[in-house]
């Protein structure tokens, strides 16, 4: 029964990480906590990604980054650098297996492939 209910809403165990990555984030002092919902909101529209523990897995990481660097005091521009989005861009790159792109780089490669072998075959 667990497992239909998780099929119609979501697995929970996900849900659940959901929320404590909010909390944790709506705990950091004011300044982190408006650079993470900035870099978060850009990972989600530019990220697309599709597994949902992977997306949860990707922003834990961002929030341990931002936690440790606001317990050390450091200063968001040394965490982001000077160009944030490409701070965000290579984040998300080491999450870039379950982009939704991925399958159709996947599947264009087959199907050049695919109509390269025909080709020859003609």
């Amino acid at each position: 029964m667990t497992n239909f209910i998780e099929k119609m809403v979501g697995d929970f165990g996900e849900k659940r990480r959901w929320k404590e990555y909010k909390a944790r984030t709506k705990a950091l002092p004011a300044p982190y906590r408006t650079a993470i919902e900035g870099v978060e909101r850009y990972l989600m529209y530019k990220g697309a990604i599709t597994r949902g523990a992977t997306l949860v897995k990707m922003l834990e990481d961002l929030a341990d980054l931002f936690e440790q660097a606001a317990a050390d005091a450091t200063p968001i521009r040394t965490i982001v650098g000077d160009d944030p989005v490409e701070f965000a861009d290579a984040f998300l790159a080491n999450f870039s297996e379950d982009e939704w792109i991925s399958k159709e780089r996947t599947r264009l490669t087959d199907t050049i492939t695919k109509a390269e072998s025909e080709e020859g075959g003609s």
